[in-house]
């Protein structure tokens, strides 16, 4: 098998899982740098918003290393979707299908169902739930929690750190309580 077989396959999880694990000691080994993505909007809001808020008077220039690392999170996704899509078709399993066709989701062609991700829905009631007020409230709930998913549960836990036990926990009680809860009631709502 050749690299470039190798890279459109997906990796077994005791394969990225270390390798996303091991950005940890790099980066604290490189620079004492944290690991997260969600500061880069503060950042970029600090770099380009001339308003004269104290929340973005800061020398963001210093954490610029943080801009590429997103930028190149980007990039990497739009070549591993472009030019190194894996070429097995999407597996969900069946009672995944069963539940959601039930909820009134059936287009299972790619990563995302296109029954409320594409790009006509993004002017509807569902785009407005879906996208605005659930986009607003993944940015509150960040900036409340102090940080994201993978700066908590990548790079606190790794360092003992109490808080992001707490939001770590709290991420995956309240992703459980939206999934049977809250994602019933809203795709009623919005198809």
């Amino acid at each position: 098998m050749d690299l470039i077989e190798l890279l459109k396959r997906p990796w077994p999880w005791y394969v990225a899982g270390p390798l996303i694990g091991l950005t940890v000691p790099v980066l604290l080994l490189l620079g004492n740098k944290s690991f997260g993505i969600s500061s880069s909007l503060r950042h970029i809001c600090a770099a380009v918003i001339p308003a004269g808020l104290p929340f973005f008077k800061y020398n963001w220039r210093k954490e610029a290393w943080n801009l590429f690392f997103v930028a190149g999170i980007a990039i990497g996704g739009f070549v591993g979707n472009f030019a190194l899509g894996n070429p097995d078709a999407i597996v969900v399993a069946d009672d995944t299908r069963q539940t959601l066709a039930a909820l009134g989701v059936s287009d299972f062609s790619g990563l995302m169902p296109a029954d409320i991700f594409s790009i006509s829905n993004v002017f509807t009631w569902k785009g407005l739930i879906f996208f605005v007020v659930g986009g607003f409230l993944v940015g509150f709930g960040t900036r409340y929690a102090g940080g994201c998913t993978s700066g908590h549960a990548i790079m606190g836990l790794s360092n003992l750190q109490w808080p992001s036990l707490v939001a770590t926990v709290s991420f995956m009680i309240g992703g459980f309580a939206c999934t049977h809860l809250l994602l019933p009631f809203l795709l009623s709502l919005a198809l």
